[in-house]
């Protein structure tokens, strides 16, 4: 009797070594995964009974289920339409990718061009439908690993903080590129007013509901996941509000950066497919040094052409305004001096190189090189870091809404590190004082403060000597 009682015992504790050991292993995945560095006090191995510290940390026996290995997510079936696979049913492999990844990406750039003639505003629209379809694919991930532990609001909860994100950011972009539009309707203007602390109350609002779902055996489970949530966020909704502020300066900042990432991506994918043979790095394996370094040179040099094209027409450079006499939004005005044709000289090395003495330019394709330098080389770490993710959990794509492209985050990796870059380099190099935007902040304010702002003008001007000499114009 007595023997069988230590044999009994020593079971139980092999068994509850196997649970320590499961739990410290998805701990040891997530934190890499969320936070990069994982801290060993949150890899703490339970003890078989479920002692009362245990308990406190919503560790219990009966949690032994969801610690208990690796995630696995679901694999993705192929969604190539069956008429290509028919088409393409005699070709190897290789080749029979090369002529998906072609057919589909001939037609999403003729989307591309058709959402571009549809306007501004259709772009702003289109933006937030990548978003949110980008947002679900990755909040479908952590659904997928962890739906069979019944985790309470999580999704609902999900879908709700991505509304709230949203209010903030398109309320705080109406109110600073339309503020003419705001302050006419009065619905507009009250919302605009008390806009942040809206948004406050509903991200609060979203917070208690979350402290109110904690079930004492998922607490670690569902804080791993409310931060899944709110890096999402961050990755995803920050950086396409970016999008739309890049896109609202003049179509031209929204195009020419986009279409220097996708002509990055087939040129080396291209280059690398023809002449690829030294890998790249070992987070995507398919990347090699040639395809990196044709890619480069191909999209400096689309770069410049497809900047000189553009910038030629107010449709593009002009930035989106809303016309209080028509009631529309227009993309009409006199262009700047970014995008008006300068002779430049060529430094000396360059002139006996090519014989030319000067050049002419606009001199936004000058800055289109930073911006296809950028593309080409650091665009691409997007996509390095979206593949460390997918080898994280074992998965090939995203999803499969693109057939040989994966899903639509699959194809904005790099789109959203490139929109970031953008937006800073516009606001550290390019964006100056908008006059247009002070004068309409001056109409919104009270009659006797638009007095003293003119009594205070007027003086300065007086005293550096302008107002006389404006006068005298005048006249």
């Amino acid at each position: 009797e007595r023997e069988r009682e230590r044999e009994r015992e020593r079971e139980r504790e092999r068994e509850g070594e196997g649970e320590g050991e499961g739990e410290r292993d998805l701990s040891l995945s997530l934190s890499l995964i969320l936070f990069g560095d994982p801290c060993d006090r949150v890899c703490v191995r339970p003890s078989v009974q479920g002692s009362e510290s245990e308990l406190k940390d919503g560790a219990s026996d009966s949690d032994s289920k969801v610690d208990s290995g690796p995630p696995e997510v679901p694999v993705t079936s192929d969604d190539t339409p069956e008429v290509l696979n028919k088409a393409l049913s005699g070709l190897s492999s290789r080749w029979r990718n090369w002529w998906v990844r072609g057919i589909l990406t001939m037609a999403m750039i003729s989307f591309f061009f058709f959402i571009i003639y549809m306007g501004p505003i259709v772009l702003m629209m289109i933006v937030l439908c990548v978003q949110i379809k980008c947002f679900q694919e990755i909040i479908h991930i952590g659904y997928s690993v962890y739906h069979s532990y019944h985790l309470p609001w999580f999704r609902s909860l999900s879908w709700y903080f991505l509304l709230c994100v949203n209010y903030f950011f398109y309320g705080e972009t109406v109110t600073d590129y339309f503020f003419s539009l705001v302050q006419r309707e009065e619905p507009l203007r009250i919302l605009s007013k008390y806009h942040r602390f809206i948004s406050f109350a509903l991200y609060l609002t979203g917070f208690c509901m979350f402290v109110l779902s904690l079930v004492k055996k998922h607490y670690r489970l569902q804080f791993y996941m409310f931060g899944w949530t709110h890096v999402t966020l961050l990755i995803v909704v920050t950086q396409s509000h970016l999008i739309i502020h890049n896109l609202f300066e003049g179509m031209i900042w929204f195009i020419v950066p986009i279409s220097c990432v996708i002509c990055n991506d087939i040129m080396a994918y291209m280059f690398g497919f023809f002449f690829g043979r030294t890998p790249l790095i070992k987070l995507s394996p398919k990347k090699t040094w040639e395809g990196f370094i044709g890619g480069f040179f191909a999209t400096v040099v689309f770069g410049i052409l497809l900047s000189y094209v553009m910038a030629g027409y107010r449709y593009f450079v002009c930035p989106v305004e809303f016309n209080n006499d028509t009631n529309r939004f227009q993309v009409d005005c006199e262009p700047s001096e970014l995008f008006q044709l300068t002779d430049y000289v060529l430094p000396a090395f360059l002139e006996s190189f090519t014989g030319w003495t000067t050049v002419r330019l606009y001199p936004f394709q000058i800055h289109s090189v930073a911006l296809s330098a950028f593309a080409s080389i650091m665009g691409p770490f997007g996509g390095f870091f979206a593949s460390g993710f997918k080898r994280a959990f074992k998965i090939k794509d995203f999803a499969n809404t693109i057939p040989g492209h994966g899903g639509i985050m699959d194809r904005f990796d790099c789109q959203y590190l490139m929109a970031t870059f953008v937006n800073v380099y516009i606001a550290s190099f390019i964006r100056g004082p908008n006059p247009s935007k002070v004068i309409q902040q001056l109409l919104a304010l009270r009659p006797d403060q638009q007095l003293y702002i003119f009594n205070s003008l007027k003086t300065h001007l007086t005293e550096r000597g302008l107002l006389p000499a404006l006068e005298r114009a005048a006249a």
